[in-house]
């Protein structure tokens, strides 16, 4: 594990990326802000040192740094070869956070959810939200490694569900959902294509935490429409059973920032 840490009298969030020396550790405020601008596409140094407020020398410190430990690199800029310009080459892995998302007892939430239960998939579900809140509890947000494992199962899935008809392939996804034990989902709308799911797997049971929780889900409709529209889409979350809502509802459409 390769941490890359300055000292500070107030740390915040903690970035985990994944790259080719291993996990890295990023606790320093300025390089948090640095890759949280970065996640958003490539910006030169000079648009960097203007979007945090920190002197070139300090960004450029900052800079060096992270692309010793491979998590960023830089290209010439096209428009003014005299210009790099800085991107991130690894993947984000989710985040470690001072303030917890829970503080429920873990065994009072383990015997509500699966005690007495003779259904053997509910347990094993259960046993996968049991690892997610234990995480929770410790501040440990894996949300990111979610959203890429739905990816991975999205494009894997993606070729048995096609279909030109963009109705017809929501009705596919909705059985497969359905088949899947997924939960169940409808369309609401079609433009923007808006999707609702009920009874969802990955978040139902959750403790309310007030923020959308689907990340796994936004994977795999990200991966499906993605490859069906021939585009980058964005998958929003804007109801969530985690958020206290009756439902979860995803709005899909492209992405006009990738």
């Amino acid at each position: 594990m390769v941490q890359v840490k300055n000292k500070s009298d107030d740390l915040g969030e903690i970035k985990l990326f994944s790259s080719t020396t291993g996990v890295n550790v990023i606790d320093s405020p300025i390089k948090s802000k640095i890759l949280s601008l970065l996640r958003n596409g490539g910006l030169n140094g000079s648009d960097i040192v203007s979007l945090t407020g920190k002197s070139k020398s300090t960004i450029s410190t900052h800079l060096k740094d992270l692309i010793n430990a491979g998590i960023i690199d830089y290209r010439k800029d096209p428009a003014d070869g005299r210009r790099k310009i800085f991107y991130i080459k690894s993947r984000y892995l989710g985040e470690l956070s001072q303030k917890l998302e829970l503080e429920d007892n873990m065994g009072e939430y383990i015997y509500n959810q699966i005690a007495n239960s003779n259904d053997p998939f509910k347990f094993f579900r259960f046993i996968f939200k049991t690892i997610r809140v234990a995480l929770m509890q410790e501040g440990i947000n894996i949300d990111p490694i979610l959203h890429n494992a739905g990816i991975e199962v999205g494009n894997t899935f993606y070729n048995e569900l096609k279909n030109p008809n963009t109705k017809k392939l929501a009705k596919n996804v909705a059985i497969f959902w359905d088949s899947h034990k997924l939960g169940r989902i409808e369309v609401e709308n079609m433009m923007p294509l808006t999707i609702r799911a009920y009874d969802c797997f990955e978040c139902e049971d959750l403790p309310k935490i007030g923020r959308s929780a689907c990340a796994f889900d936004s994977g795999i409709l990200e991966a499906i429409f993605s490859s069906h529209f021939k585009s980058e889409v964005d998958v929003e979350e804007i109801k969530c059973y985690a958020k206290g809502d009756n439902y979860c509802c995803f709005i899909i459409k492209k992405d006009l920032m990738k």
